[in-house]
């Protein structure tokens, strides 16, 4: 019998693993991961595959033969020594290659995995995590491939990043001070119900186009949830209520004590600010039998279960180490293309340093100079450039160690609102600390400043 044909981006995190083990036998999946998997004797539940997700051409080639996406990509952790830019436009980004490569392939579905919105407020007064999620919602949409949308809180399971805090702090601590974010309404969903939800939505036709909240039978607060925790694990906590707490102090105390990066924290507490209770929906009514809060609890502490193991990665020739990526949002209020934008910026650059430095262009290759030294050659890619992106290999330059490595794009997303000016695996000439003090910080105030351009020019 047939089997569909299901690519998972984000494969190696909690939701992908549990996916691959349920539902393996049901789907081909073939599963993405950015290092290279080694194939194991008699293991035929994915087929693993190396992607570069923040390249195209590597997305593009991750999604041959796929019927169906599950996009469970989240970046908050750099995969470059120096990464510049925040986790909200670097997931933009990575939002618009999938789709794009989506669209490429002819993939029936994408099924994305983000996280309730509160329905009282405006996308500009969602927390950044909260935002950033409903960005890469809404990117994922915009090249015409269909896209459900589950929209969870949080996922309780053995492992899984939220749960596995709450453990941490009742077994670390005997007081546990709550804030005001602990006891804002929240409704966590069970892991196995989150996957049959998952496992419903693909190739269903009805589902297409469609966001759905999913969650337990019931809703609570993370005050409880900890209380509950407590209870089944034995521990005599004091649990106290507070109305005031410094939202600073909140991440650093929950970084520390749950041994978790500030970089995974900090967005997380911020979205829990607001109430993220699933509004009633056709999905939910589906699944009538969903598990509360406690019984999900007790199975995740006491169940038998481990996490599924990944692979064993193979060791690769030892990787480029002093790379560079810089991820820029840029503001578009004139809706311009990516080939507007790119060529205003090789004739705007030359203005804002008051003709230092300029900018000779022949046929396809464009060199960045100060008299005859060239700083930095871009060579223009037409072939995998259109209105909405524009690429450059950076293959040339003082500036530049690597003459075959880096790349710049510009991209115009969310329906032109924005401009992503982007650097990808940039290695600079300079000695790392001098770069990182100079030239670094010399591209970040250029960026800002065309953008502050951008955003008057008509």
């Amino acid at each position: 019998m047939h089997r569909p044909t299901v690519v998972i981006a984000g494969a190696t995190g909690f939701i992908g693993r549990w996916f691959i083990e349920r539902f393996h036998e049901k789907f081909r999946i073939i599963a993405l991961s950015r290092s290279e998997m080694k194939p194991e004797a008699g293991y035929d539940k994915a087929e693993w595959r190396q992607v570069e997700l923040y390249s195209l051409s590597s997305t593009e080639a991750a999604l041959h033969e796929a019927d169906y996406a599950i996009y469970l990509v989240h970046s908050m952790q750099p995969t470059t020594r120096l990464h510049q830019g925040n986790f909200e436009d670097t997931d933009l980004l990575l939002a618009d290659n999938f789709a794009r490569a989506a669209r490429a392939n002819g993939v029936k579905q994408i099924l994305f995995m983000g996280g309730i919105l509160p329905d009282y407020e405006a996308v500009e007064d969602m927390s950044r995590h909260l935002r950033s999620r409903y960005e890469v919602e809404v990117t994922l949409g915009a090249t015409g491939v269909p896209v459900t949308a589950l929209r969870a809180g949080i996922i309780v399971g053995a492992e899984g990043s939220s749960f596995t805090m709450i453990r941490k702090l009742v077994e670390r601590l005997p007081v546990l001070i709550c804030p005001s974010w602990c006891q804002s309404d929240t409704q966590p969903v069970e892991l196995d119900d989150a996957l049959r939800m998952l496992e419903y939505c693909i190739g269903r036709e009805e589902t297409y186009h469609q966001h759905y909240d999913i969650g337990g039978p019931n809703p609570t607060t993370y005050m409880d949830m900890i209380r509950t925790v407590a209870d089944l694990l034995g521990k005599k906590r004091i649990i106290r209520p507070v109305r005031f707490f410094s939202p600073g102090l909140s991440k650093f105390w929950v970084a520390l004590f749950t041994d978790t990066s500030r970089e995974l924290v900090s967005p997380l507490v911020e979205s829990l600010r607001h109430d993220l209770v699933a509004t009633p929906n056709k999905l939910l009514d589906q699944f009538p039998d969903r598990k509360d809060f406690l019984t999900a609890a007790r199975r995740a502490l006491f169940g038998k279960e481990e996490l599924p193991p990944l692979p064993e990665r193979v060791r690769g020739p030892k990787a480029e180490r002093n790379t560079v990526r810089s991820v820029q949002r840029l503001p578009n209020p004139m809706g311009h293309t990516a080939t507007y934008v790119a060529r205003i910026y090789q004739r705007w650059l030359p203005i804002l340093f008051r003709t230092l430095i300029n900018v000779h262009s022949e046929g396809d290759l464009s060199s960045f100079r100060i008299g005859s030294t060239t700083l930095l050659q871009l060579q223009f890619i037409p072939d995998r450039s259109d209105d909405d992106r524009q690429l450059f290999y950076i293959n040339g330059g003082r500036l530049v160690r690597r003459k075959d490595y880096g790349w710049l794009e510009f991209r115009r997303v969310l329906n032109g609102e924005f401009v992503i000016s982007a650097i990808h695996e940039f290695v600079p000439a300079l000695p790392w600390y001098l770069y990182v003090m100079t030239q670094a910080r010399a591209h970040t105030i250029v960026m800002d400043r065309f953008g502050q351009y951008l955003n008057q020019k008509p």
